[in-house]
């Protein structure tokens, strides 16, 4: 499960509009808005190095913050939206949702994989295809895990593994309602290739007299 909440310093963003907006950004921040939780919306500056940074590390839409804000109480919050530049590619603004402890949110979470040096498949050259690297999930905004693990020491070249043969955090379950596949093991490019060539030459042995005489000859 998701370890200690990590903070998120911002600042009260004074006045509105885009004006507000244009010069937060002159002056190294970037503007955002914290809305939800029965509460009117709080508008916000967060420091520009700061939030970049914490988009490079990844997972920041799936990560929980506890929110501070100087002269507010803490808060919960999860990212839903980055705006960013056109060109720059750069945060422009910032949208969070406060949450209370029991909130249901759908996450993308990361699929850990474990089992790899002993599945039988891989050991005969079988290749892992990881179908769907994350797995989105309705979870319990106090227990959002890190990731989900699947074990793939069992299988076989063929074989495959779905979201009904994963242990899911409690509280937590697959937002798609149907049993769709993780991962699978696949039998490596060259066997295949070699099974192909197999099947062309086994129809070109094919004896002549079962072919019937050739065309223009009676029998």
């Amino acid at each position: 499960m998701a370890g200690e909440i990590p903070d998120l310093e911002a600042q009260v963003r004074t006045g509105t509009g885009k004006g507000a907006a244009r010069q937060a950004r002159r002056d190294g921040m970037v503007p955002g808005i914290v809305f939800g939780g029965d509460v009117d919306p709080l508008p916000i500056n967060i420091p520009f190095n700061k939030l970049l940074t914490m988009l490079r590390k990844g997972r920041f839409k799936a990560t929980l913050f506890n929110m501070k804000v100087e002269g507010h109480d803490d808060v919960r919050v999860i990212c839903r939206d980055v705006q960013r530049h056109v060109v720059k590619d750069l945060p422009t603004h910032v949208d969070f949702m406060r949450l209370k402890r029991t909130t249901k949110i759908n996450l993308f979470i990361n699929v850990e994989v474990t089992g790899e040096d002993t599945a039988p498949g891989i050991k005969k050259g079988g290749v892992l295809t990881l179908v769907r690297p994350e797995v989105e999930l309705v979870v319990t905004a106090a227990d959002i895990p890190d990731s989900i693990v699947i074990d793939v020491s069992g299988l076989e070249i063929g074989d495959s593994l779905t979201i009904s043969d994963v242990t899911l955090p409690e509280g937590a379950k697959p937002v798609i309602d149907r049993d769709f596949v993780i991962a699978q093991v696949s039998a490596p490019s060259g066997l295949a290739s070699q099974d192909d060539d197999d099947d062309d030459t086994a129809a070109d042995e094919v004896p002549t007299s079962e072919m019937g005489p050739p065309d223009g000859e009676q029998s």
